[in-house]
């Protein structure tokens, strides 16, 4: 296969990610069109809404806090900062607060709601294991998903789910307490549509939730490689990762906080539930695409 170049990849994901987010804005307005009354919708819309934005706004905080990441400084840690120096002055990014996690397992995230609020967690693991090049592949990979305000897609994509829930919840007390004969007009099968919704488009908004976190994924690929230049120090680092995540698994992995690791931290039960319902695409998808890259 002849390869393809990053930017046209990294353009492609953001029209699959804009398509998704389509899909979702459309379920949410079939579930206004559903449940009828517009002020029981803006009032748990608001609540849900409220509650996203909040989560936006601490969810570095709190992310850092869930696995006991430290910030380091530069005497501790100079060829990281190195890096990441490097890596922020070719994407004209502000540095990053740069963190450890007191681990021997490898792996590391980003978080931050902005490039002007951004942090880095590295573990312990990370740094032992990983050469030069790829690390570097791993940052600007990290370094990516905040300049192309990912958690900011991914905030409003769980908004808009959580409305489309809320919609669920609500026809389901409707149901309760007006009967599943008529819909809201007194049309028969009114509450077979109402049940419908409630089981199936809550689960259509989070599949689309998932696959929307799945481009982003391979969007940070595509871009990350660009940055660093070289799309083989991010696949060989994806290799090297993952192989080491069979002999040492991360210690403080949890399902709220996955999705936001270079390589999934779940194993076990959890990780093939994980495999099942992923917000990653498989590895071996992500190193394919890579090292189709030309940048």
């Amino acid at each position: 296969m002849a390869p393809v170049a990053a930017r046209p990849r990294f353009f492609a994901n953001y029209l699959r990610t804009s398509l998704l987010m389509a899909a979702l804005i459309a379920l949410l307005v079939l579930g206004g069109r559903a449940v009828g009354g517009a002020q029981g919708m803006l009032l748990f819309g608001g609540l849900g809404l409220a509650m996203n934005f909040a989560m936006y706004w601490f969810s570095d905080r709190l992310a850092l806090l869930a696995h006991r990441a430290r910030p380091i400084s530069q005497a501790e840690a100079p060829s990281l900062y190195a890096i990441v120096e490097r890596l922020t002055r070719r994407a004209g990014m502000p540095m990053p607060r740069i963190y450890l996690i007191p681990s021997d397992a490898a792996n590391a995230f980003a978080t931050g709601r902005n490039p002007q609020h951004a942090a880095v967690a590295v573990t312990e693991g990370i740094l032992q294991i990983l050469n030069e090049r790829q690390l570097e592949g791993v940052l600007a990979h990290e370094l990516s998903h905040v300049k192309n305000r990912d958690i900011l897609v991914g905030t409003i994509a769980a908004a808009i789910a959580g409305l489309i829930s809320s919609i669920g919840y609500l026809l389901r007390f409707g149901l309760m307490f007006a009967g599943a004969g008529r819909d809201s007009e007194g049309r028969r099968g009114g509450g077979l549509a109402a049940l419908a919704w409630i089981i199936i488009a809550p689960l259509i908004a989070f599949m689309l939730q998932l696959a929307i976190s799945r481009s982003r994924e391979y969007g940070a690929d595509a871009s990350g490689a660009a940055l660093e230049g070289d799309p083989e120090g991010l696949a060989s680092a994806l290799e090297t990762l993952e192989a080491a995540q069979q002999v040492r698994p991360y210690e403080y992995a949890g399902p709220a906080t996955a999705h936001l690791f270079i390589v999934n931290p779940l194993r076990g039960g959890a990780a093939a539930i994980m495999n099942l319902l992923s917000t990653h695409p498989p590895l071996k998808e992500r190193i394919r695409r890579l090292r189709a890259l030309r940048v």
